[in-house]
């Protein structure tokens, strides 16, 4: 894996509090809260500026489209997020995605490197299979009177998907703590 270790391990102590919660409230409201997706964005704002060191680690030549920029890690790292968001809002707008995934999403993806992106195509495809189970098998079991309240067990073939998001990138940096570069 391309993240680095060191990286990984700064990130995952504060996104998992935060992932915690935005599994739980998509499965209780059936939504991803403004301010949770707002603090993953600044945890990657604070805490990747002491993670990445932009002012003393190397910086890397890349291209925005016909533009080639020379920029550090932390900057690329950002550059994700809007990109992200154009996607996820034209996704919502076809009906494809909610607008609480495609916020969560582009929060989210500052703390992916893009050279993974195959190996969180594969977490992701193997959250969501566990979630929808999981999910699934709690809706039609008496495990569903733990919370019977939960908006999620009535929206018919709607799925929380900040369940498999957020466990996505739980498993991304523990993977890259113990894998990453």
């Amino acid at each position: 894996m391309t993240i680095p270790a060191s990286a990984a391990a700064w990130f995952l102590p504060f996104v998992l509090p935060i992932c915690v919660y935005v599994a739980f409230t998509d499965m209780r409201e059936m939504r991803i809260k403004n301010h949770a997706v707002a603090a993953l964005a600044i945890v990657f704002v604070i805490i990747g500026l002491l993670a990445l060191r932009p002012w003393s680690a190397g910086w890397s030549t890349g291209s925005v489209g016909p533009l080639s920029l020379s920029l550090p890690v932390y900057a690329w790292q950002l550059l994700h997020i809007p990109f992200v968001l154009l996607v996820g809002i034209v996704l919502n707008a076809a009906g494809a995605m909610g607008a609480g995934d495609a916020k969560f999403c582009a929060a989210a993806s500052a703390f992916i490197w893009t050279a993974d992106f195959m190996v969180v195509m594969v977490i992701l495809m193997s959250t969501t299979l566990g979630a929808v189970a999981s999910h699934r098998l709690a809706k039609y079991t008496p495990l569903r009177q733990i919370a019977p309240h939960w908006e999620s067990w009535d929206r018919g073939k709607q799925f929380p998907m900040g369940l498999a998001l957020a466990g996505s990138l739980i498993m991304y940096l523990i993977l890259g703590i113990i894998y990453g570069s």
